[in-house]
């Protein structure tokens, strides 16, 4: 570790116990085509460098390659310094089947490319509905028996709808949900029911794309990218530009001073991203500006 570690803040997520930093890597970014495995292997290795102790991948990612390449990059001891998740239910060749064989297949599948004989935390991710995920001999009870057996400390939901969040919360089995695109500088409509019942269940709350898939990354964005998202961004980006200000910090960093949240993930694809995000989030920012910023949202 550097002593640059120290810079990022760090929560209890919710019931797990786990202190996480308020900035982890996701892994998608690392399981595009268009990255190699020495660039993903660098990426996992510079994040964990920094301080970040969480990293969250999935079936999803790449096709497995995700998987495959942090299993890489974890080898030679740096498994043992961070908590590692992945997600069932968006396996390629399994998706939308969360039946106890299918969530058992999955997870020994992942546990196999990511090198590890136990997964800190384990999602049931994007499920249409959540009956067959909580139905009798669906994926929460296999998950449970997994845990029972080693396999893997938390069980968790990685769903966009908050209705799911609830459903899931309810029932009493998940200690984590991964939220996304629903907590940043262009909506935050998470805050309005789904942190505060997390909140009172004491559930691990993970914030995914604080940067609103590449609209908030400090680049000017396309106007008429995801309407009417894209115009709301560049009016953001414009604010920041007239104000001194890098909207990636902005971005960023307003999901890290959201209390309810413990954790946001952003999915470098390679360590200069990684480096990038870092300094967005511990680069000051005057009181001032998030003052004035509020205004502007």
């Amino acid at each position: 570790m550097t002593n640059q570690s120290a810079l990022l803040p760090r929560r209890r997520l919710g019931r797990t116990g786990l202190e996480v930093t308020g900035l982890s890597m996701g892994g998608a970014g690392v399981g595009r085509d268009n990255v190699s495995d020495d660039e993903a292997i660098e990426a996992v290795h510079r994040a964990i460098e920094l301080g970040m102790n969480y990293l969250d991948t999935a079936p999803l990612y790449g096709a497995c390659e995700s998987e495959r390449r942090i299993g890489l990059a974890l080898a030679g001891g740096w498994r043992e310094k961070i908590h590692l998740a992945t997600k069932i239910g968006t396996h390629p060749e399994w998706r939308g089947d969360f039946s106890a064989s299918t969530t058992r297949r999955s997870v020994e599948n992942s546990l196999r490319l990511l090198d590890t004989n136990y997964l800190d935390v384990c999602l049931v991710h994007d499920p249409d509905s959540m009956d067959p995920v909580i139905a009798k001999g669906g994926a929460f009870e296999e998950l449970q028996r997994m845990r029972e057996e080693g396999l893997l400390r938390y069980i968790g939901l990685g769903v966009r709808e908050h209705e799911f969040h609830r459903i899931a919360i309810e029932t009493g089995v998940v200690d984590v949900i991964l939220t996304f695109l629903d907590y940043t500088l262009l909506s935050q409509t998470a805050a309005d029911s789904l942190l505060p019942f997390a909140a009172k269940h004491d559930i691990g709350v993970i914030n995914g794309s604080p940067i609103a898939m590449g609209l908030l990354s400090g680049i000017e964005p396309d106007v008429t990218a995801r309407p009417p998202e894209g115009e709301r961004a560049h009016k953001l980006w414009q604010w920041a530009t007239e104000n001194n200000q890098n909207l990636l910090n902005l971005a960023i960093q307003f999901c890290l001073r959201q209390p309810l949240i413990h954790m946001s993930l952003t999915g470098s694809k390679d360590a200069a991203e990684v480096e990038q995000n870092f300094a967005a989030a511990t680069t000051p920012v005057p009181e001032e500006i998030w003052e004035q910023l509020t205004a502007v949202m």
